[in-house]
């Protein structure tokens, strides 16, 4: 297995300390991605969560999954979670050291009470210290969230020592991430509980220690009275629960939880094991598992993505909606391929594209992907798109200025302005006035996008 040691830069340790009113939870944040481009440590979040000991207990489990190895577990894994903001709100993922689970905790907009959270992807240290103190949270104690350094601190210290982690990342990890996405956008709802049933159920499954590889995989029937009837062989209808002691990380919520909803794609009679998602409900939050369809399987090596991948289209099309992605909670692949000029089929093979370079997430909660960059450097399944590249190459020039909601860009002796009304982009160019966005937007409209979206900071740092 192919493993490159990546080190995670922090400038102190995260910590939960005492507040004027509460505690303070501070999340440090190592290098990542935003709108402005590459960031040594961005700031996301600062003001007070909902429900701190959901929030904390919700935190915990992402780690656990983090520091777990369901299938040989002769090694911990150590790799710091990663938090994306969204606009609306913050998710928190992890994979586990063997890539056969994916935890998720969604943060949603009813559980944050303060400001409109940052975009951008990045790590956060939570190390053994943090662990032990958020299990110590005291019951209705107020607590604020900063995730990122202090805006005053970064201002006006001087650079000192980084908290520095170096930790193996295996290839397959960042490769499980796009095989997650594109399982899950088959996923349909199975089943769903209510507290009483999803703690009943959760409460009947194996208490924890090391998932067996070789034993079976089990399925599960929905049944009348919200209960999930064990069954050995599928039927249609069912749910592949593969070694059920990796759903273990939902005992943390157990006390907070206000449903169960089960996600899993369509089986027939004598199905091989397939991939499922568990979602617990709990107060302003959503906590996901994705399993793999077997303990000794990890995701990266369902092959899901290679029909994506084999596109002859699917690079040049993935280069070209990287520009048009800006973290949304939600990406509508209809919008977006009525910007870029692209059928919905095209727009799948090219989301697909970007998520083997960690750029797309799945939400099965709410069917819809989600913009996220993995801070991790990742083989990008990109080709160069003609008018990208002349796009960058007006922005390396200086060609392009903003002027408002108005971009104004010279192209040799002409002037062109690029407007954005509703998110879709137009041009006084000629290329613009004859396909009117048939064929996706023009390469001076997508100067203008890489000029907002700080494109320019970020290919200076040599990232693409």
């Amino acid at each position: 297995m192919t493993r490159t040691a990546v080190t995670l830069a922090y400038r102190t340790p995260s910590a939960l300390e005492p507040s004027a009113g509460g505690s303070l939870l501070g999340l440090q944040t190592a290098g990542g991605s935003s709108p402005r481009g590459a960031m040594a440590h961005p700031s996301f979040f600062a003001g007070f969560i909902a429900s701190p000991r959901v929030y904390a207990a919700g935190l915990l489990s992402v780690a656990d999954v983090a520091a777990a190895r369901y299938y040989r577990p002769e090694r911990r894994a150590s790799l710091d979670p990663v938090v994306t903001g969204n606009g609306d709100r913050l998710r928190f993922e992890s994979f586990s050291g063997c890539c056969g689970v994916h935890a998720r905790l969604d943060v949603l907009a009813e559980g944050l009470e303060g400001r409109t959270t940052e975009r951008g992807t990045t790590n956060v240290d939570v190390n053994n210290p943090l662990r032990e103190a958020l299990t110590r949270l005291a019951p209705d104690e107020p607590l604020h969230l900063r995730v990122g350094p202090d805006e005053l601190a970064v201002t006006t210290a001087a650079e000192g020592p980084l908290v520095e982690k170096k930790v193996p990342l295996p290839d397959r990890w960042v490769r499980g991430f796009a095989e997650t996405q594109v399982l899950a956008a088959g996923f349909d709802l199975r089943a769903e509980l209510d507290a009483a049933q999803a703690v009943r159920f959760l409460r009947s499954l194996p208490a924890g220690g090391t998932a067996k590889a070789g034993a079976p995989a089990g399925w599960r029937i929905p049944a009348p009275g919200g209960v999930l009837r064990p069954t050995s062989r599928a039927v249609p209808g069912a749910v592949c629960l593969a070694g059920p002691e990796r759903l273990g990380a939902l005992r943390r919520v157990l006390r907070h939880i206000t449903g169960l909803r089960v996600y899993g794609p369509p089986v027939r009679a004598g199905s091989e094991p397939v991939a499922s998602a568990w979602e617990v409900g709990l107060p302003g939050m959503r906590l996901t598992l994705t399993l793999s369809p077997g303990v000794s399987r990890g995701f990266s090596g369902e092959g899901a993505v290679l029909q994506s991948l084999a596109s002859d289209t699917a690079a040049e099309d993935a280069e070209l909606l990287s520009v048009l992605l800006a973290w949304e909670a939600r990406v509508e692949i209809a919008e977006l391929g009525a910007q870029a000029g692209l059928d919905t089929a095209r727009v799948r093979d090219a989301l697909t594209r970007l998520g083997t370079a960690g750029r797309i997430g799945y939400d099965v909660a709410e069917a819809a992907y989600y913009h996220r960059e993995l801070p991790y450097d990742a083989d990008r399944a990109e080709a160069h798109n003609p008018r990208l590249r002349d796009a960058r190459a007006l922005v390396g020039a200086g060609a392009v200025e903003l002027d408002g909601d108005t971009g104004v860009v010279r192209s040799g002796e002409q002037v062109y302005r690029v407007h954005e009304r509703d998110g879709v982009l137009g041009c006084t160019c000629p290329w613009w006035a004859k396909y009117r966005g048939g064929r996706g937007p023009c390469k001076h409209a997508l100067a203008v996008r890489l000029v907002r979206r700080g494109e320019l900071v970020a290919m200076a740092g040599g990232v693409a």
